[in-house]
């Protein structure tokens, strides 16, 4: 079944993907929640035409979201944490931590655009984090476990 996204949804699309999908995946949740259109052939044309007027909107978009990633290649972030005499972080490390982190820099980045190289971090050190701005803009930044 194909269908048109009408938002962001994790690991499917992004918004305005035309993606194919199971049909109960589609027709039980897809759909009913809002997160996205059935792909008929009128669906399909408003879409390309809605596509096409917004380009150019898009296009400013992600020229701001290259300035932010131009500026964020130069953040070096430090996020304390309760560590064992050993190193070992009681708990971990996650999204959150470095989405306040990123605000207290000045850079309101929403967590879910965080992604962490592995599951959890455990272990004071430094570490790198993808942070997702645009479709198309990615960007890597560093950041230190430190013991508090």
């Amino acid at each position: 079944m194909e269908v048109i996204l009408l938002q962001d949804v994790n690991k499917l699309g992004q918004k305005d993907d035309i993606v194919n999908v199971k049909n109960g995946y589609g027709t039980n949740f897809l759909i009913p929640n809002g997160y996205a259109v059935a792909a008929t052939p009128s669906a399909k044309k408003m879409h390309a035409e809605n596509l096409k007027q917004r380009a150019h909107k898009e296009e400013k978009i992600k020229v701001t979201a290259q300035e932010v990633a131009a500026k964020l290649t130069d953040v070096a972030l430090v996020i304390g944490a309760k560590t064992s005499s050993s190193g070992k972080i009681f708990g971990s490390v996650n999204t959150i931590q470095i989405a306040e982190a990123l605000k207290e820099k000045g850079f309101d980045i929403d967590r879910k655009n965080i992604t962490l190289p592995e599951d959890q971090i455990k272990e004071v050190g430094k570490y790198k984090a993808v942070i997702k701005l645009h479709r198309e803009v990615k960007v890597e930044v560093g950041f230190e476990i430190v013991a508090e």
